[in-house]
């Protein structure tokens, strides 16, 4: 899926390839706080901890920022509810003016097994509705992502149950060093690019 048509074009002449924004797809309200369908939030909210970046209350919703090396990242944490993340990746892209190469969108993964992780340099939604959302406003697929593997074991007809509810303790207990892992990936997409770090990580 292609298309100009949203107008993010004229962000060529403005370009800075030291600018980051790292998306992590959630829903913001209480109810979904440490859901499965919350993950990207997770990893995000982890990266920022690690670096030591504190979360402030912005326009579409929370970002954190600081500098790794030499580029700058912009973590966000979207409060337009997953069906609506497009408008807030849209609205930070043209903020930051960053590059569409230099988005990593950081969001659960059905089809792959708990725990298993994928970064792909564009690609469909895969049914994914924020992936959906987002392409939808950029008018193309070819923004990077990263995939955290959520399983899917549940009964026919129960998936929105199963990505709605918490982790089992079992699969918690492998989370920090999940987590320890996408940070790596994460900070490896903004030093060499998704191409390398597809080839180490993937």
């Amino acid at each position: 899926m292609r298309s100009s048509g949203c107008g993010l074009a004229t962000l060529d002449i403005y370009r800075n390839m030291n600018q980051y924004l790292i998306v992590g797809l959630g829903n913001p309200t209480e109810e979904y706080r440490g859901t499965r369908h919350n993950i990207g939030f997770r990893m995000v909210s982890h990266l920022a901890d690690k670096q030591g970046w504190t979360w402030t209350t912005a326009r579409h919703g929370e970002i954190a920022s600081g500098r790794i090396k030499n580029v700058q990242l912009t973590l966000l944490k979207p409060s337009t509810y997953m069906n609506l993340s497009g408008t807030a990746v849209r609205y930070w892209m043209r903020e930051l003016k960053v590059p569409i190469e230099n988005i990593l969108i950081c969001l659960d993964d059905l089809a792959l097994p708990f725990g298993t992780l994928r970064m792909k340099p564009g690609g469909s939604a895969g049914g994914h509705n924020g992936l959906k959302h987002i392409t939808e406003l950029l008018g193309t697929d070819r923004y990077p992502r990263l995939r955290f593997g959520i399983g899917h074991d549940y009964p026919r007809g129960k998936q929105i149950e199963y990505v709605l509810a918490q982790f089992p303790e079992g699969e918690l207990a492998d989370m920090p060093r999940l987590l320890e892992r996408t940070d790596e990936m994460i900070e490896s997409f903004c030093l060499i690019g998704v191409e390398r770090t597809m080839n180490s990580f993937n």
